[in-house]
């Protein structure tokens, strides 16, 4: 069984708080037992209307930030998954990244968020490089493999479909998931729709209220939500079990019988 933590907090425009705020959430998911935590996104810098500012505190995955995520990830024997706001290619625009590192400080995948957040009202592509189209990010811990999705990309039933068929038995999506007009019932419903669909656990990390929806949670293959919160901070921990995974395939094998597979739009 490999304990898995989804840490809901609200990051903000203070690099050092929120540095802070990924210290305290790792700990007390570490001392839950613990072995991968997942926290949200934008986790190293965040403010609700992107702009400049945000271009301006991008980071490289050797810089502060990741530089601490390793060093926690050593000090308490776990994995962590965050959201990164990256340096790019663009000199006006910064990559929405996921940074996973294992419990040896290593950087071992990342991934730069592909479909954004174009919707509602918001035009996050004014602001963020998309990412392209390439192989699925995975990593194993604790012979889990893990796949890396963020935020928008649950409404794509593509994406996390490639992720399993790159073989993620866990789908780790750190995401701000805006509030809004049944956004609360969306977030909900596609967790448990691709989790059901694909036969693999999620693990969703949000940004609680004002801003974000909340209701981080561990999906199970099932659906079935085994650990989540609320609108508050909090973290929250659920159980993986590859036998559970197997179980389900067993009996709904939905994965061998499909007629079709995914493949990019040129």
């Amino acid at each position: 069984m490999l304990g898995v933590a989804v840490a809901q907090y609200a990051p903000g425009a203070d690099p050092a708080e929120n540095e802070r705020l990924l210290r305290e959430h790792v700990a007390i998911a570490a001392g839950r037992g613990a072995r991968l935590v997942v926290v949200p996104e934008y986790a190293s810098f965040f403010l609700p209307d992107l702009g400049e500012e945000l271009v301006r505190q991008a980071q490289s995955l050797d810089g502060a930030f990741v530089s601490r995520m390793r060093s926690l990830a050593v000090q308490h024997g776990v994995a962590i998954v965050a959201g990164l706001v990256a340096e790019s290619e663009d000199p006006g625009r910064f990559a929405n990244t996921l940074v996973a590192v294992d419990s040896n400080g290593e950087v071992v995948a990342q991934y730069r968020k592909v479909h954004l957040y174009d919707a509602f009202g918001a035009k996050e592509s004014d602001w963020v490089v998309p990412g392209e189209l390439s192989a699925p990010q995975t990593f194993v811990v604790g012979g889990v493999r893990v796949g890396l999705q963020t935020c928008y990309d649950l409404r794509f039933p593509e994406v996390t479909r490639t992720l399993v068929d790159a073989g993620a038995q866990l789908i780790a999506i750190p995401a701000e998931w805006v509030r809004g007009p049944l956004k609360e019932h969306h977030w909900k419903t596609l967790l448990a729709a691709r989790a059901i669909e694909n036969t693999v656990y999620f693990a969703a990390a949000d940004h609680p209220a004002p801003i974000g929806v909340g209701h981080s949670a561990v999906v199970d293959p099932r659906g079935a939500t085994l650990a989540g919160a609320g609108v508050d901070p909090g973290v929250s921990i659920g159980w993986v079990s590859l036998d559970v995974i197997d179980a389900v395939r067993e009996q709904n094998p939905a994965l061998e019988l499909r007629r079709y597979r995914v493949l990019p739009i040129d």
